[in-house]
């Protein structure tokens, strides 16, 4: 990443710091979890309460290795598709950017395509949901005594020390050292081009030669449709009985699911 937008970046993270964090006590309160608890599978955690906000999330593995996930409202049920194409920390990171789309600008959009890892930073617009994504992920109370362990163990060397948070909290690298800018644990003046310009093979080593879990680089493949499939059909099923619905549109929902599918999987 360039200098010059991690600092884009982190000034946005100081005039609007305030402002996410109370987005995220919001979240937190109507999920049930305690503000400053690590969220140690953010999924089962958040599947819940996206379906209370008429959301359905599901996973699968799309051509395109740059998104991170699809979020559609339409006229009934909202869905977020996750990439299961990317590295398991992306696929946090996505989930819990995509939480503040969902639970905080609900009313702002209709679709919208969210980039993953590096790329998120690209885009304004979405520095608020990054912003969200951090604060969530990794609590500042939490981070500030883990950083301080970390840093011990890493015996003051600053990228082991990141790497060693990211594969805690299971995050992306520069979602990590981004956090750790935000809340001053790392001194913003003093940060050198090596710690914000690791490769992803570096980062891959540097996992394995810490003891560390190496497979968090990489993707799962999980695919749902199968199952979102059925529960379409069943659900189809009761309200052809109840006349909500004719079996056409049962048949015509499904055939689109098959289409977007095969296009989302790059078939």
């Amino acid at each position: 990443m360039e200098i010059e937008r991690l600092r884009k970046i982190i000034a946005y993270s100081d005039k609007n710091h305030e402002e996410i964090k109370s987005m995220v006590k919001r979240f937190c309160s109507f999920a049930g979890i305690e503000y400053d608890s690590d969220l140690l599978n953010i999924l089962q955690i958040v599947r819940s309460s996206f379906q209370k906000k008429g959301y359905l999330v599901f996973e699968m593995p799309f051509a395109d290795d740059e998104i991170g996930a699809l979020c559609y409202r339409g006229d009934g049920l909202g869905y977020v598709v996750l990439n299961t194409s990317l590295p398991r920390v992306n696929v946090n990171f996505a989930i819990a950017h995509e939480i503040c789309h969902v639970f905080c600008e609900a009313d702002k959009f209709v679709s919208k395509v969210e980039f993953a890892d590096e790329y998120y930073y690209k885009h304004e617009e979405e520095y608020a949901a990054n912003l969200f994504a951090g604060m969530l992920l990794m609590p500042e109370p939490n981070i500030r005594r883990m950083y301080s362990k970390f840093k011990e163990e890493s015996q003051g060397d600053e990228t082991e020390t990141i790497i060693r948070l990211m594969s805690y909290y299971q995050v992306p690298y520069m979602a990590a050292l981004i956090r750790c800018l935000e809340l001053r644990l790392i001194e913003r003046n003093a940060v050198q081009e090596s710690l914000f310009s690791i490769e992803r093979d570096e980062i891959r080593q540097k996992l394995t030669d810490l003891w560390l879990d190496e497979s968090i680089m990489e993707p799962s493949k999980r695919d749902d449709f199968i199952h979102i499939e059925t529960v379409v059909e069943r659900y189809g099923e009761e309200f052809i009985k109840d006349g909500y619905l004719s079996k056409r549109t049962v048949r015509k929902a499904l055939n689109n699911m098959s289409e977007l599918y095969k296009k989302i999987k790059g078939e």
